[in-house]
């Protein structure tokens, strides 16, 4: 959802609708994805938080090895099964929280599809045991068969998933089919050959082809592995075609109406980059795209003064020479009557806030006689170089940004403007969800 358009100028996206987003009621799933490290376990969190707090009864589901959101919530350990999050109300809301245990959804697909006596052969199985520790793209579909089965029960109104932190952002949609693929495949079925025909008969059976190919295989995975496989393959026959099923079924959620999509990214090259890549598979896939989260945004209270102008102002400050020679004016700094500093013809640099504090502090200073006016200059002087350096990354910011939305200008974006510190805390993540409702970062 967007609102706004771009009524702020050719470069400015429209701006994204968070609010109208969750608190439209057909939004029932929303999909935080992006690449690695750029805040979508926070993004998800203080989207939870706010929905709740606007009414939704919410659940997050999180992938984050971290840890982090059970802290910021104030909950022990997040586990395989949702847990309120007390101190998080307002008009019926509720939130409920839950980190995904890969191993344990693994094993509970397993007790909920197989007889007893077969899921007690699977789950002692070391071959399932590897599989569902750490199998690649088995964390993407375990996310994926979570998310099924939290739509399934209908328990909460909203439910926002945090998705894992793989390599590339596009692992949550390519693993679930990978995996699917791998247990229903053609490889899977020729390993399973000689435990379904079974015996020595069923070893007779099996043409010279078939011989030839489970000798190589036993020579590149080993006897002991291979037999591992093949027990594992037996016991899982009947389970095959339904992991293909609740993927597809859960694929096609993703493409339902109600599922929102929101790219984070931060301000920078390489993620921006992955979030162009994403916005473009989405849009391939048919997946409806809510608009990009910008996190961490740099802003300034001064923007009216550029980096050059604050980099030649503190050379001049520190050079003892001219402050200002805008449009002929020529100011020098003259030691005033009372022994202060007198600078002429400034404005752009007194329109700052720094700069008018240190001003401040500079006459305070003389009054208390603490402070020199070369402290001062080295103070003031220090200031600009600073508030240069801040136009520059944001300067840069904006044009990596605009970059993205000139090759991608329908996706709305919020800016999040950067805290000063990690959140850690309930009061951190509505600060971002204040934020991220704002969608411009302050002082831009």
């Amino acid at each position: 959802m967007s609102e706004g358009g771009n009524t702020m100028g050719l470069d400015t996206p429209q701006r994204l609708a968070v609010d109208a987003l969750l608190d439209d009621p057909k939004t029932r799933i929303i999909v935080c994805c992006g690449a690695g490290g750029v805040g979508k376990t926070t993004t998800a969190a203080a989207l939870g938080v706010r929905a709740a707090e606007r009414g939704r009864k919410a659940v997050v589901l999180t992938i984050d090895p971290a840890r982090r959101l059970a802290q910021s919530m104030g909950i022990d350990s997040l586990d395989n099964t949702p847990r309120r999050v007390e101190g998080v109300d307002g008009d019926g809301g509720e939130l409920h929280a839950m980190m995904l245990d890969m191993k344990r959804t693994f094993d509970e697909i397993v007790e909920a599809h197989a007889d007893r006596e077969r899921a007690r052969a699977i789950l002692a199985n070391p071959f399932y045991q590897s599989l569902s520790a750490g199998f690649a793209g088995t964390q993407e579909y375990m996310a994926m068969e979570k998310l099924g089965q939290l739509r399934s029960k209908d328990d909460w109104d909203l439910i926002v998933v945090d998705t894992p932190p793989s390599r590339s952002a596009l692992d949550f949609l390519d693993a679930p089919k990978r995996l699917g693929s791998f247990l229903d495949g053609k490889f899977i079925r020729v390993l399973m050959a000689p435990a379904k025909v079974g015996g020595r008969a069923g070893m007779k059976f099996l043409n010279v082809g078939m011989s030839m190919m489970t000798g190589t295989l036993s020579k590149l995975m080993g006897a002991s592995l291979l037999k591992d496989v093949q027990t594992f393959v037996a016991a899982m026959d009947t389970m095959f075609g339904g992991f293909r099923t609740r993927a597809d079924a859960t694929f096609r959620l993703l493409q339902a109406p109600g599922t929102a999509f929101l790219v984070v990214a931060a301000p920078e090259p390489d993620a921006l980059r992955e979030a162009a890549y994403f916005v473009e598979r989405l849009a391939a896939e048919r997946m409806p795209l809510a608009g990009l989260v910008l996190n961490r945004v740099h802003a300034s209270d001064a923007p009216q003064l550029s980096a050059e102008r604050a980099l030649a102002a503190a050379e001049n400050l520190e050079e003892g020479g001219i402050v200002d020679q805008e449009s002929g004016k020529a100011g020098l700094r003259d030691a005033a009557d009372d022994g202060s500093p007198a600078v002429d013809d400034v404005s752009d640099v007194d329109d700052t806030n720094d700069m008018r504090d240190v001003e401040n502090a500079q006459d305070a200073g003389d009054a208390e006689g603490t402070s020199s006016p070369g402290d001062a200059d080295a103070i003031t002087a220090g200031l600009l170089r600073l508030h240069a350096e801040r136009m520059q990354v944001i300067a840069r910011e904006r044009r990596t940004r605009d970059r993205f939305t000139s090759l991608h200008p329908e996706v709305a974006v919020a800016e999040v403007a950067a805290l000063p510190g990690d959140v850690h805390d309930l009061a951190g993540l509505r600060a971002i969800g204040e934020r991220l409702a704002a969608g411009v970062p302050a002082g831009a």
